[in-house]
């Protein structure tokens, strides 16, 4: 039997789904998810980079949280396991967070992030 503690899903709050929904609706509606992945950069080393997908790569994983796909390329995903991607209105420091259990230093703009 496979060790269910080391599938560490990706999610996404029920805010963040009904914003990236509105998204996709008007401007990607061809796309049915989005892609979470790591670049090396940023203030603290790694950045995230999320951007909205609709297709399987070979070797992703590949989840489901409030009827968003999220695809997340295996390199990416040791960094990004049980991470929780939320959205809030607030106007100083509103738009998407990645609140990430792995991170051991985050930067202060929230977008990078080190391991």
């Amino acid at each position: 039997m496979e060790n269910q503690s080391l599938e560490q899903p990706i999610t996404i709050t029920e805010k963040a789904a009904a914003r990236l929904k509105n998204i996709m609706q008007s401007e990607e509606p061809s796309k049915k998810g989005i892609r979470v992945a790591i670049d090396t950069g940023g203030c603290s080393g790694m950045s995230y980079n999320i951007t909205f997908d609709g297709e399987k790569k070979e070797f992703d994983k590949v989840y489901e949280s409030h009827g968003i796909q999220i695809f997340c390329d295996v390199k990416s995903w040791i960094y990004v396991r049980g991470c929780e991607i939320d959205f809030s209105n607030d106007l100083l420091n509103g738009g998407f967070k990645v609140i990430n259990p792995n991170a051991n230093r985050t930067c202060g703009c929230g977008i990078s992030f080190s391991a």
